[in-house]
């Protein structure tokens, strides 16, 4: 299925990423996908707005997960763009992150696609002129009303 939304300005794809904030629940785990410079970040930091977190959401690049709390659920932020191979993601413990009660949020995610649960909500970003297109699919019943949600 899926649903496709359209930001017609850089603030139009913070406020769809605060939208998700405000309606993620325990145990959300969003996996963003697309180019160097499609929005990803500026999409997590509106995720850490609509959550109400107390540190500034900026690229985990460097330090591969970022966790803000004080929020309504806590936000962790992962960046998949520098791991090698599969055994690096299995130090890191990003499992124990999906099954908490927070939401976790993965750039770079199509890089190692068989580490995340069955039940997740994809975003994939697409440029189109001068706009992007946010493809959204819930892949089960838990992120669905997420993917509804958002659709609207």
């Amino acid at each position: 299925m899926g649903v496709s939304v359209v930001a017609r300005s850089p603030e139009e794809t913070y406020a769809l990423g605060v939208r998700l904030g405000a309606l993620a629940a325990p145990g959300t785990v969003v996996l963003l996908i697309g180019d160097l410079g499609a929005g990803k970040t500026l999409f997590a930091r509106g995720v850490g707005e609509g959550l109400g977190v107390q540190t500034r959401v900026q690229s985990p690049t460097f330090v591969i997960v970022q966790a803000h709390t004080g929020g309504r659920l806590p936000l962790w932020h992962a960046d998949l763009y520098r791991l090698g191979d599969e055994s690096e993601v299995e130090q890191l413990g990003l499992d124990e992150l999906m099954e908490g009660d927070g939401l976790t949020l993965f750039e770079w995610a199509d890089r190692f696609p068989e580490i995340f649960p069955s039940d997740h909500l994809e975003i994939r970003f697409e440029e189109v002129e001068d706009h992007r297109v946010l493809h959204l699919r819930s892949t089960g019943p838990a992120h669905r009303p997420l993917e509804e949600g958002l659709g609207r």
